[in-house]
């Protein structure tokens, strides 16, 4: 009878093997032991290689400390107004994705490309949302961020619409809609907010005179 091989016990290196059993099998039986071994190192490998690229990009992560906003000369109160004025306010493109949760073309937006320091506000209530320091190339044809400038001046509104969860991001102040966050964006935040240019305004660092809204 053939020997049953435990790869875990290593005697049956030290046994003597069938008359009929080749070199080349004893050779390929003991890479079969130690392939396991060989797996496991490669996997502690590439989780330590994750792991260090995380902590390398959180030490790395740009800082909004050179972007500073008064949040308290700013009204953070709701602004209400009918479809109507909103309309009239509004280019019909602006209407379509902040009125209406639309979505512009992709690589079509002024500011997928910005690369200058400053603050995005909203494009119809002029609330600021995100920073400069924030923005990130994904490469999705959307302005993005890994936060924005604070938690209260973002609304969540979670659908199913599509099949699955998506999460939909809009202005806490006059709750037009901005875009949606999702969980692929780097550190430290994890997310990305992917959001339509057409819903932003973009303030440059050296004019900070902000409007508090309408």
């Amino acid at each position: 009878m053939i020997k049953e091989i435990n790869y875990i016990d290593d005697s049956y290196l030290y046994e003597s093997i069938p008359s009929w059993c080749p070199e080349n099998n004893l050779f390929i039986i003991r890479i079969k032991k130690h392939m396991r071994y060989i797996i496991m190192l490669l996997a502690l490998s590439i989780v330590s290689c994750k792991t260090n690229s995380q902590d390398k990009a959180m030490k790395t992560a740009p800082s909004t400390d050179n972007i500073t906003i008064d949040f308290s000369k700013i009204d953070l109160s709701k602004i209400t107004k009918s479809e109507k004025e909103w309309k009239s306010e509004l280019t019909d493109q602006e209407y379509y994705v902040i009125r209406e949760k639309g979505t512009e073309r992709a690589f079509t937006g002024d500011y997928v490309s910005n690369k200058k320091d400053g603050v995005y506000t909203c494009k119809a209530c002029q609330l600021p949302l995100f920073t400069s320091t924030t923005k990130f190339k994904s490469g999705t044809g959307w302005p993005s961020y890994y936060q924005p400038i604070k938690k209260e001046v973002i609304l969540e509104d979670t659908d199913h619409l599509l099949g699955y969860a998506r999460t939909e991001v809009m202005c806490a102040r006059c709750e037009g809609h901005l875009g949606h966050v999702f969980s692929d964006g780097p550190a430290p935040t994890g997310l990305r907010y992917c959001i339509n240019s057409v819903s932003l305004d973009f303030v440059e660092k050296e004019k900070t005179n902000l409007r508090s809204g309408n």
